[in-house]
C-alpha cells in the first residue's frame, strides 16, 4: 500500500512538471509570436527597398543608416517626435486629472439623474470615433480653433473608458466616512479631492494615463484631419508622408515606425507592473 502511494505520488509530481513544462514552452511561443512583428519591423529598417520586396529576412542588413537620412530628407522626423510627446503629455495630464475628478463625482455625490448620467456616458464608448469626424470638423471651424493642438486636447477631458474604470475603482476605495470626517475638519470639496481622494486612487488613475498616453501617441486621423501645418504635424502624420509621392520608400517607413514605437515601448517595459497591477487592484478588498 505504502508502494503504491509513493508511485501515486510521484506520478502527480512527475504530471505537475510536464504541465508546466507545458505551459511555460506555450508561453514562451507566445511571446515570441507577439515580438515576431516587432523584430521583423527593426530588421526590415536596416534594409533597401529591393530586399524588403523580394525576401523576408530575419538577420540586419547595412542600410539603416541610408534609410534614416532618407527619412530626414522627406520629413523632419524629430519634429513630429516632439510634437507628439507634447501632445500626449498634455492629453494625459488633461484626461487623468478630469476623468478621476468626474469619476469621483459620479461615486460619492448624489444627485438627481446621477445614474441617468452615467449610463447616457457610458453609451458614447459605443460610437465610434470617426462618426462624429465631420461634426468635429465644422464645430473646430467654428470655434477658429483649425490647425492648433487645443481640439486635440480639449475633448480629452473626461473620457467615458477612463471614468468607467476610475469610478469602480473609487466606490471601493473611498468611503463615505472619510469624506464626511474631512467636511467636519471644514475642507473643502476641490481639497478633499486634491488632498485625499486623489492620492488614494492614483493607481487606478495611473493605469488609465498610461493607456491614455499610448492612445493619444497613436493616433493619425484626427491629427490628420485638424492640422495643416507641416510644423505641426504628429509622428504618425510623418511617417504616412515618408512613403513618398511617387516611389514608397519601405526602408525609411520602417525606420520611422521603429523611432515612433520606441517611447512605447520605453513605457510598456518600464510601467508594465503598474498596468497589471492597477488592473487587478480593484478587484481585491479588505
Amino acid at each position: 500500500m505504502e508502494h503504491n502511494n509513493v508511485l501515486k505520488n510521484d506520478n502527480k509530481e512527475i504530471g505537475k512538471i510536464i504541465s508546466k513544462t507545458v505551459l511555460y514552452i506555450a508561453l514562451i511561443a507566445l511571446a515570441i509570436l507577439c515580438f515576431l512583428p516587432f523584430f521583423i519591423m527593426i530588421i526590415n529598417a536596416t534594409h533597401t527597398n529591393g530586399e524588403i520586396a523580394t525576401t523576408l529576412s530575419l538577420t540586419p542588413g547595412t542600410s539603416l543608416m541610408a534609410n534614416y537620412h532618407r527619412l530626414l530628407e522627406s520629413q523632419p522626423i524629430w519634429n513630429g517626435l516632439v510634437n507628439s510627446v507634447v501632445i500626449a503629455i498634455a492629453v494625459t495630464a488633461v484626461s487623468g486629472y478630469f476623468s478621476a475628478l468626474t469619476a469621483y463625482g459620479f461615486s460619492k455625490f448624489r444627485f438627481k439623474g446621477n445614474k441617468i448620467l452615467f449610463w447616457v456616458l457610458l453609451g458614447t464608448m459605443m460610437i465610434p470615433t470617426q462618426l462624429g469626424m465631420i461634426g468635429l470638423f465644422q464645430l473646430v471651424k467654428k470655434l477658429g480653433l483649425l490647425d492648433s493642438y487645443l481640439p486635440l486636447i480639449i475633448p480629452a477631458i473626461a473620457t467615458p473608458a477612463s471614468v468607467f474604470f476610475i469610478k469602480g475603482y473609487t466606490d471601493g476605495a473611498i468611503s463615505r466616512s472619510l469624506i464626511e470626517a474631512a467636511r467636519i475638519d471644514g475642507c473643502s470639496e476641490f481639497k478633499i479631492f486634491n488632498r485625499i481622494v486623489l492620492p488614494l486612487i492614483f493607481p487606478s488613475v495611473a493605469t488609465m494615463s498610461i493607456f491614455t498616453f499610448i492612445q493619444t501617441w497613436n493616433n493619425f486621423l484626427i491629427p490628420l484631419i485638424l492640422l495643416f501645418d507641416p510644423t505641426k504635424f504628429t509622428l504618425p502624420i510623418m511617417v504616412m508622408l515618408a512613403r513618398g509621392t511617387y516611389q514608397t520608400e519601405y526602408g525609411a517607413v520602417f525606420a520611422g515606425v521603429a523611432i515612433s514605437i520606441v517611447p512605447i515601448m520605453i513605457a510598456f517595459i518600464f510601467l508594465s507592473k503598474k498596468i497589471v497591477g492597477g488592473l487587478t487592484v480593484g478587484g481585491v478588498k479588505g
